[in-house]
C-alpha cells in the first residue's frame, strides 16, 4: 500500500505539488493539472520540466488524472479527441513508468441527451477502443466511477468491464463519488471490489440537497470501513487523496488562496494517515 494524491489540489505549479508531497512524506503523486493544462495535453518542453522536477526530488507517478471521457466531454463529442490524448499520454507514461491513467466513461449530453441504450452502446464502443489502444500500449485504464455511463451504478460499471473485456480496463475507486451521485458508497465498493487497482480517497455529505465536501473520514462515504476492508483483503495499492476542500475542478469553485489550498490538502493527507494507521492497527492485533 501507498499515498498519493491529484497533486494539483495542493498547488498550481509542479514545485508546489512536490513540496507537498514532501512535507507528508509521500514518494507517488497522481499529476492532473500542471500550470492550469492537463498532463497530457501540456507542450513537450513543459512536460519535460515536470519530469525533471520529478526526478530532482525522487518522486513517482501513481496515476495520470485525464480527462478522458470525462464531466466536459459529452457522449456526443468528438471521440478522437480521447484516443489522441491517450496516444500522447502513452509514451509519456512510460517515460515516468507510470502503470494507469484514470478514465470516466463519457456523461449524456445535457443539451442533446441520447437514450438511454444508444448512450450505452456508443459508451461501449467507444471504451473498447481506448482500452485496445491501451492494451497494446501496455498501460491501464482506471475508469472511475464519476461521470459518464459506466459510474450511474456499480451494476453499470460491471457491464461495462463485461463487455470490454480488457485486462487494460479495471477500476479506480472513489469513496466520495457515490454519495455525489445519491448511492451507497459501501454496497457501491463490494460490487465493484474484484476490479478494484486504485483508490480516490474523497468525503462529502448531503446538506439541503447540496453536495458538501468534508475530511475523509468525516462523511458518508465509508472511507474508514473501505480502507480497512481492502487492507484486510490485501490489497497494496495506492490510495490518492483528491480532497475537494479549498476548490473543486468540475464545478469551478476557486481556492481563496494558494495557502488555503495547500494547507487544505496537507490536513486532509494527515487525516487519511491516522485512518490507514488505525486499521493497520487493528489488523495487527
Amino acid at each position: 500500500m501507498f499515498y498519493s494524491g491529484i497533486s494539483d489540489e495542493a498547488g498550481k505549479s509542479i514545485q508546489k505539488q512536490i513540496q507537498a508531497h514532501d512535507e507528508l512524506g509521500w514518494t507517488y503523486m497522481e499529476l492532473r493539472m500542471v500550470e492550469g493544462a492537463n498532463l497530457t495535453q501540456v507542450p513537450e518542453n513543459v512536460f519535460n520540466q515536470v519530469v525533471d522536477e520529478l526526478e530532482k526530488h525522487q518522486k513517482k507517478v501513481s496515476c495520470f488524472a485525464s480527462a478522458i471521457a470525462n464531466w466536459s466531454r459529452p457522449i456526443t463529442c468528438d471521440p478522437q479527441i480521447d484516443i489522441n490524448d491517450l496516444k500522447n499520454a502513452i509514451p509519456r507514461m512510460h517515460r515516468l513508468n507510470t502503470k494507469f491513467i484514470r478514465v470516466m466513461s463519457y456523461p449524456n449530453d445535457p443539451n442533446s441527451p441520447l437514450p438511454e441504450r444508444e448512450w450505452r452502446n456508443e459508451a461501449i464502443k467507444r471504451m473498447k477502443v481506448l482500452a485496445k489502444i491501451a492494451e497494446d500500449g501496455g498501460i491501464i485504464l482506471a475508469h472511475e466511477n464519476c461521470s459518464g455511463w459506466g459510474g450511474l451504478s456499480a451494476e453499470n460499471s460491471n457491464i461495462l468491464l463485461g463487455e470490454v473485456n480488457s485486462p487494460a480496463l479495471k477500476v479506480v475507486f472513489d469513496t466520495g463519488n457515490p454519495v455525489t451521485y445519491g448511492q451507497n458508497s459501501w454496497e457501491y465498493y463490494l460490487q465493484v471490489k474484484k476490479d478494484i487497482v486504485y483508490v480516490h480517497i474523497k468525503d462529502a455529505k448531503k446538506i439541503n440537497g447540496e453536495d458538501v465536501y468534508c475530511l475523509c473520514g468525516e462523511g458518508d462515504g465509508c472511507v474508514p470501513e473501505i480502507v480497512f476492508d481492502l487492507l484486510k483483503s490485501g490489497y497494496d495499492g495506492g490510495f490518492s487523496i483528491e480532497p475537494h476542500l479549498a476548490a473543486v475542478i468540475h464545478t469551478g469553485q476557486q481556492a481563496e488562496s494558494e495557502e488555503q489550498l495547500y494547507s487544505s490538502y496537507i490536513k486532509y493527507g494527515k487525516k487519511l494517515i491516522e485512518i490507514v494507521n488505525t486499521a493497520l492497527s487493528k489488523l495487527s492485533k
